[in-house]
């Protein structure tokens, strides 16, 4: 497949930028043809991604994190439709966060990314579609590849955002979960799923799950499949900062899906509003607030394995 990097000198602390002189001298050794660009700057990757697939690059590579994989994921859409369903995501996981890469067991070995972008191999690849509020008030829409949720994930993400990341995704998310449920309370949201009648619920944190794994290595959603056309979500209802301190084994196991809190259900489609001001967490970014609606959108691209 044709193939273009787009590149997120910034990720890993720096590190990829300054390192990219090798990073690129071991794609030339595997790959004959590609294209790469380096972003510079917020949703960047999504340009990038764009203009690539337009000029004909089949897959489209994602060096980075998670915030670079969820932008170049929006790159593949425009304008509401998919440039190209035939396209492929790749991942050359370089950055702090490494969530997306976690549910298919993907180390930070670049040798071994690279060599997957090699092979012909392609999966039938699910996206969500986020539809909210922005921070100035206005109807807007991002496409998440991982997890969206929210409640206190978001105030995580906002706390996480403001500090460095300068010892990893695990370390930084564990203490923005500590610093955010510290003053967190359970937040009453209105909640339709599958447009059946809306349920009240008390919410620590609500995600909709493509992927297994948020917030650093939290096992969210155990069950889920990026290629079964469901979202698979969790509700965490009465959970305070002792909890997560007393518990926190359980919420990286995935243990906690059995405990007495924590409630799971599979859905396509999840509509939610509140009086409250409820913060976003879409794939590791803080974009906005509720009223929110996240579809599935089955196979919407392909993912290289």
């Amino acid at each position: 497949m044709k193939t273009f990097f787009v590149v997120n000198p910034k990720s890993a602390n720096g590190a990829t930028g300054r390192r990219w002189g090798e990073l690129v001298a071991s794609i030339a050794r595997t790959l004959s043809d590609f294209g790469v660009e380096f972003t510079r700057g917020e949703m960047d990757a999504m340009h990038i991604t764009r203009t690539a697939i337009k000029s004909g690059y089949e897959c489209i590579v994602a060096v980075g994190g998670d915030g670079t994989i969820n932008e170049v994921v929006n790159g593949f859409f425009e304008d509401g439709k998919v440039l190209n369903p035939a396209a492929a995501l790749g991942v050359l996981p370089r950055g702090t966060g490494g969530d997306f890469r976690k549910s298919f067991d993907w180390d930070l070995d670049s040798d071994a990314a690279i060599h997957r972008l090699k092979t012909p191999d392609t999966r039938p690849f699910d996206v969500g579609l986020l539809e909210f509020l922005g921070h100035d008030g206005s109807p807007q829409r991002r496409y998440f590849a991982n997890i969206c949720s929210f409640g206190a994930s978001g105030l995580v993400d906002q706390e996480v955002n403001q500090t460095s990341k300068v010892f990893g995704g695990t370390v930084s998310f564990l203490l923005g979960s500590l610093k955010a449920l510290s003053k967190y309370s359970d937040q009453k949201v209105s909640v339709s799923f599958d447009d059946k009648p809306e349920e009240l619920l008390d919410v620590t944190t609500l995600s909709v799950a493509n992927g297994k794994y948020f917030g650093g290595g939290m096992k969210v959603a155990p069950e889920a499949d990026v290629s079964d056309g469901i979202f698979d979500v969790t509700v965490w209802s009465g959970y305070g900062l002792s909890d997560f301190v007393l518990k926190s084994k359980g919420v990286y196991s995935g243990a906690h899906v059995g405990w007495k809190g924590t409630r799971t259900l599979r859905a396509k489609k999840v509509a939610a509003r509140s009086d409250e001001r409820v913060l976003i967490d879409c794939d590791g970014e803080q974009p906005g607030t509720l009223p929110c609606t996240m579809t599935i959108l089955p196979s919407a691209i392909r993912l290289k394995v």
